[in-house]
């Protein structure tokens, strides 16, 4: 049966981009996947790159980076799944506990259940692309299907 997640209060909270599980990457602390996802559509504008990452909530920092009026970079489309799969990499190699969570969901199929998102979620028809869903699926997969031993051990920071 597969796992629906998309609110941060539900008991698969920890797999959305608003979970407060922050990771450093790039030599900065992100405190959630969704600040530094919307920060990397701006790799020419540190100055607003650094008012999403410290953003108050994660629905800000999202709001930030939905703005048409800073330039998103051009390759944006082309990007955007690996700078995801980098920044829940990041994440669940910070909270091994998470990991772990991750791992104890079997392989149940994950799906965001975002009624909106059609690209990252399934949306309201069930028919999006649910491309956070596959990529958590790939990163769960990442740890092998008995061996406890290819968790992360927490090897990037978090504060």
């Amino acid at each position: 049966m597969p796992i629906r997640f998309y609110s941060t209060r539900a008991e698969y909270a920890f797999l959305s981009n608003f979970s407060a599980h922050g990771f450093t990457m790039g030599g900065a602390y992100w405190p959630t996947v969704e600040h530094y996802f919307q920060a990397m559509k701006f790799p020419d504008n540190p100055e607003y790159q650094e008012k999403i990452r410290k953003a108050a909530t994660p629905k800000s920092a999202k709001s930030l980076g939905q703005t048409r009026t800073v330039p998103i970079r051009p390759d944006w489309n082309l990007v955007r799944d690996d700078i995801m799969r980098r920044a829940v990499a990041a994440k669940f190699a910070a909270h091994p506990e998470l990991a772990a969570a991750l791992k104890d969901t079997g392989e149940e199929p994950l799906i965001e259940a975002s009624p909106r998102d059609y690209y990252w979620g399934e949306g309201r028809t069930g028919t999006g692309k649910n491309r956070l869903g596959t990529i958590l699926n790939e990163e769960r997969e990442s740890y092998g299907k008995e061996n406890t031993d290819s968790l992360p051990s927490g090897g990037a920071e978090r504060v």
